[in-house]
C-alpha cells in the first residue's frame, strides 16, 4: 500500500479504493451509505473520478453528500 493510499484513509480505516472496488456491489453500496463526513466523501469522488467515473457510483456518492449536508 502506498503512503498516499494510507493518508486517504479515514477514521473507519478504508481507503476510497477500498470502499469503491470490491468485488461486488452490496459492498460498494455498504462503502457509500457508511461514509459520514465531507472529507471521506471528497476523497472517494476524486478517487472515482480518476479511475473508473462510474455514473451510478458518482450519483450515489451525491446521493450520500446531500444526505450528510442535511444533517449539518
Amino acid at each position: 500500500m502506498s503512503n498516499s493510499e494510507e493518508q486517504e484513509r479515514n477514521s473507519d480505516g478504508l481507503s476510497p479504493a477500498q470502499r469503491l472496488e470490491p468485488p461486488n456491489s452490496r459492498l460498494i453500496n455498504a462503502g457509500i451509505v457508511t461514509i459520514h463526513d465531507m472529507e471521506t466523501l471528497r476523497a472517494c469522488v476524486a478517487y472515482e473520478n480518476a479511475n473508473q467515473q462510474r455514473v451510478r457510483i458518482l450519483r450515489q456518492l451525491k446521493q450520500q453528500a446531500d444526505e450528510i449536508r442535511s444533517k449539518d
